[in-house]
């Protein structure tokens, strides 16, 4: 039976905590989709399109590439897990205070769908210090984020600054 598992996430835009965190769920899954949240109630910098497209270049060329794809969703993420076919849902853990937030989502979506389960993955400690938010931040400000995202990722947001 093939597993399939669901890494949802908002990647505005893509870190090197998230291609750690996709690099684990291959480790325990045989497909991983990668998820891009569509939340109105944000203002992302960058668009859907945008965003699938700097994570699949991120991914293009690894040997694993083939077991990742890319979509899209704005429900549930139950929901988008069942249309994906998963029975595993990533989440990425950098501290306790991520753990206890997560720990909530986990439990309403087991009482969702309780057939998908939770997988929570601690980041690598080189990454777990990334944020997207600080990201965006240090780049807005002109400071310099190649030791945090990829390279194409780093000039996507110097383009958005100038």
């Amino acid at each position: 039976m093939k597993r399939t598992a669901l890494y949802p996430g908002t990647f505005d835009p893509v870190t090197n905590g998230h291609l750690d965190i996709l690099d684990a769920a291959l480790g325990i899954a045989d497909e991983v989709v990668v998820a891009i949240g569509i939340n109105a109630a944000k203002s992302p910098r960058f668009t859907v399109a945008e965003r699938k497209a700097m994570i699949e270049k991120a991914i293009a060329g690894s040997k694993d590439a083939g077991r990742v794809s890319v979509t899209s969703f704005d429900g549930l993420v139950v929901d988008a897990a069942r249309e994906a076919g998963a029975s595993i849902l990533i989440r990425g853990l950098r501290d306790g205070t991520d753990l206890d937030y997560e720990m909530q989502m986990a439990g309403i979506n087991a009482a969702l769908a309780p057939a998908l389960r939770t997988v929570f993955l601690p980041a690598s400690p080189l990454v777990r210090h990334i944020t997207t938010s600080l990201v965006r931040q240090v780049a807005a400000l002109g400071g310099d984020v190649s030791a945090f995202v990829p390279a194409h990722v780093a000039k996507k947001l110097n383009e958005k600054r100038g």
